[in-house]
């Protein structure tokens, strides 16, 4: 058993992830749940980018981090190939990081509805209009087609059937707090598979 206590305690991970996000909530100034999201193409490059955590599901089998995006992305194309993605959150308020790696699956059922629909109306239009990630000719381009969108659909436009989200189930977490001199703390969960227990160890800084 590591010697976990404080901001580290908790018999699962999901629970601490959560007790940092709350504390980070009332510390930064943007977007607490912001992460950055990695994954590799066809020729193993890696891509990095940030995009905002909507949900941390449950716990153990069914614990899962959801964030959504445009399938027809190059993020949403990797994952598709792969399976696989990894990501940070990172607080300078707290000083502290989370680090997830893990396997995905999509979610485009009744929970992207809900929360498509609890997007505000300039977002689901322009969820619409935009080829993410594709080549664009000008701004100007982009919101024409906005305007397009706007025309089809008013004030109610429906989930577009290329849009929605993705659940990260993880098989590692890694938490860090800072230390003075550099000697900081860092516990990572590991599991073989979504099914086993987590095995607890303390790394070196």
């Amino acid at each position: 058993m590591t010697d976990r206590s404080g901001i580290f305690a908790g018999d699962e991970p999901f629970g601490i992830v959560r007790r940092w996000l709350a504390e980070a909530a009332g510390t930064e100034p943007n977007d607490p749940n912001a992460i950055a999201l990695a994954t590799v193409d066809a020729e193993g490059m890696p891509n990095v980018r940030m995009v905002l955590l909507k949900d941390v599901e449950g716990q153990g089998a069914e614990g899962a981090f959801v964030f959504y995006t445009n399938y027809g992305s190059a993020k949403a194309a990797e994952i598709a190939a792969s399976g696989k993605a990894a990501f940070v959150m990172h607080w300078k308020s707290l000083r502290r990081q989370v680090r997830v790696r893990g396997l995905v699956t999509r979610e485009d059922g009744p929970k992207a509805d809900e929360y498509f629909a609890s997007r505000s109306l300039k977002s689901r239009l322009g969820a619409w209009a935009s080829r993410q990630s594709a080549p664009l000719t000008s701004r100007l381009h982009l919101m024409a087609e906005v305007a397009k969108v706007t025309a089809r659909f008013g004030t109610n436009p429906p989930r577009p059937p290329f849009w929605g989200g993705f659940r990260i189930a993880p098989v590692e977490i890694e938490f860090w707090s800072d230390g003075e001199f550099r000697l900081h703390d860092r516990f990572r969960w590991q599991r073989q598979s979504l099914s086993d227990g987590w095995n607890v160890e303390r790394l070196y800084p």
